[in-house]
């Protein structure tokens, strides 16, 4: 079977839950073209199913490394990264592609979430504030995240929300 077919097979035993074949199919794909970029964000895909931080780490990072306009690519490796490593080196990962993506609002709300619990609130909520402002969707997001429980009550102690607040 050629590795355009293992890779569409891989791809729809991941689309079925099924991720133990889908990483078999994965591992069938000679070595020269396990290389392919698309190979790779599947080996991605994959590890991020199986929970598997440390490798998720990896793998993402040199996803991102190699297609560094892929967003998705970032935010994978900062939250292996967060999960297998630290907060810190997570955030390192974020301040890196945020240049790159300076509209995305999932990075923005990350390094929110970042700095909130490094105890940096007034970060905390220029960068949250700057998320919901590139996608409304974020406020509800905002309200629940559990990195987020510090500045919401701080927000309340203050008699509810300040003024232009967003969360």
């Amino acid at each position: 079977m050629n590795s355009k077919r293992r890779l569409s097979h891989a791809q729809g035993y991941l689309g079925l839950g099924m991720v133990a074949e889908a990483a078999a199919e994965l591992e069938r794909i000679p070595a020269p073209e396990r290389d392919a970029l698309e190979v790779l964000a599947l080996r991605v895909a994959v590890r991020q199913e199986q929970g598997d931080w440390p490798a998720l780490a990896v793998l993402a990072g040199e996803f991102a490394r190699r297609a560094p306009t892929e967003t998705s690519a970032w935010v994978t490796w900062a939250y292996a990264t967060r999960r297998s490593q630290t907060l810190a080196a997570a955030e390192k990962i974020l301040l890196e592609a945020e240049p790159l993506h300076p509209s995305e609002p999932t990075i923005q709300f990350n390094l929110g979430c970042y700095a909130c619990q490094r105890g940096d609130l007034a970060e905390a909520r220029r960068r949250v504030d700057r998320a919901i402002a590139l996608d409304p969707n974020f406020r509800a997001l905002a309200g629940t995240d559990p990195d987020l429980a510090p500045l919401r009550a701080l927000e309340d102690t203050q008699g509810g929300l300040s003024a232009g607040s967003t969360i």
